[in-house]
């Protein structure tokens, strides 16, 4: 789509196709990358999560390595009657190569018990010539108006009622 190849690197943050998800639910997120660094391409993606998130399993994709970084929890929890000690705090896609022409989505999976509000996902994206490193968050609030290179953003929604769902 040639109307494209003109937007600014603005037009393309990564971001969440979803960006809002309901306290205790369980919440895909797909983590959508519309350009490479400057023309080059993404070779690697990683994720860094915030606290609050449990059970976090990231989907593999073809042509890419996938690996995750674990931590203690400083609280354990019960989840399914298990206690539950440790965190997927990291998931690192690497090896594959998305050229700048074209957008992917790199794709996880994971349970909301973050308290509503905002929560932001560090996101590194590392190319074969530089990098973006999507960190920037607002003192307060949501707004990233004029921001170069956003944190992804999901908004935690309060819960409704007292089930939960898969």
């Amino acid at each position: 789509m040639a109307f494209w190849v003109g937007l600014p690197a603005a037009h393309a943050h990564v971001t969440l196709q979803e960006p809002s998800a309901t306290q205790g639910a369980y919440h895909r997120a797909a983590f959508k990358v519309g350009h490479g660094c400057e023309g080059s391409p993404t070779v690697r993606l990683e994720v860094t999560l915030p606290e609050g998130l449990l059970g976090a399993k990231p989907m593999p994709k073809p042509g890419w390595q996938l690996s995750i970084e674990v931590e203690k929890l400083a609280q354990p929890v019960t989840q399914h009657g298990l206690q539950i000690t440790e965190r997927v705090a990291r998931v690192v896609w690497s090896g594959g190569n998305l050229p700048d022409a074209f957008y992917d989505e790199f794709v996880m999976q994971f349970q909301v018990a973050a308290a509503p509000g905002p929560l932001w996902f560090n996101v590194q994206q590392v190319c074969e010539k530089g990098r973006n490193a999507w960190v920037e968050k607002p003192a307060s609030g949501t707004d990233t108006k004029g921001m170069r290179f956003p944190a992804a953003l999901l908004e935690v929604l309060p819960a409704h009622g007292h089930g939960h769902q898969h």
